[in-house]
């Protein structure tokens, strides 16, 4: 039984639309509670094996993803301890180095931690790159937020909402930052989302 310390972990990549769900919920919950020091929020982003650091050191761990879970677009689930596959042919996370593999290098060492959630969305379009979160996928936050609240208070975490005019520390560049990343990035007549145009002409 390790020391009781605790890491939320949101993975994916913000440039490629649904893909970035975890990172966005990750944030989400950042902007919405504070806890103490024994809990970790961390944008994972797509660092893949790099992140078994933080993870084989921590008691109790919590992940968003974008999860091919082959159910219907934008469905949200919750998957706990040895619901997780760690061992399998079919990737659950499009990321080039899947968590999967992270958490079968673990169990390999024998250094799993001794609680893991995943709570996944199923998503709708990946191949928009330099898009953001589909409508339905970007719905699914609030409640994936809620499910990770819920789980963490199991774990006997304290959430604590934050004051309204309360600034959160973000977790990432400012220039990820959800609102400033749509705002300002170019439209799609001026950048191709889904190639390099040069690339794309004749096919």
């Amino acid at each position: 039984m390790k020391e009781k310390k605790i890491l939320v972990l949101g993975v994916g990549n913000v440039l490629w639309a649904d893909e970035g769900f975890g990172v966005r919920a990750v944030e989400a919950l950042n902007a919405r509670y504070r806890f103490d020091d024994s809990v970790t929020l961390m944008d994972g982003g797509t660092q893949g094996l790099a992140l078994y650091p933080y993870i084989m050191s921590s008691s109790h761990v919590l992940v968003f993803d974008a999860i091919g879970f082959k159910e219907l677009p934008a469905t949200l689930k919750v998957l706990r301890d040895s619901e997780i596959p760690v061992f399998c042919t079919t990737k659950i996370s499009p990321h080039q180095t899947t968590l999967n593999e992270v958490l079968a290098h673990a169990t390999l060492l024998g250094t799993l931690p001794d609680k893991m959630t995943v709570v996944g969305v199923q998503p709708e379009t990946l191949s928009d790159f330099g898009g953001s979160l589909t409508p339905n996928v970007r719905a699914k936050i609030p409640p994936a937020v809620d499910a990770a609240v819920a789980e963490l208070q199991s774990w006997g975490v304290t959430v604590t909402p934050r004051a309204p005019d309360e600034v959160a520390p973000p977790l990432n560049a400012s220039a990820l930052d959800l609102s400033r990343y749509e705002n300002e990035r170019p439209p799609e007549e001026k950048a191709c989302r889904f190639g390099d145009a040069r690339f794309l002409k004749g096919q």
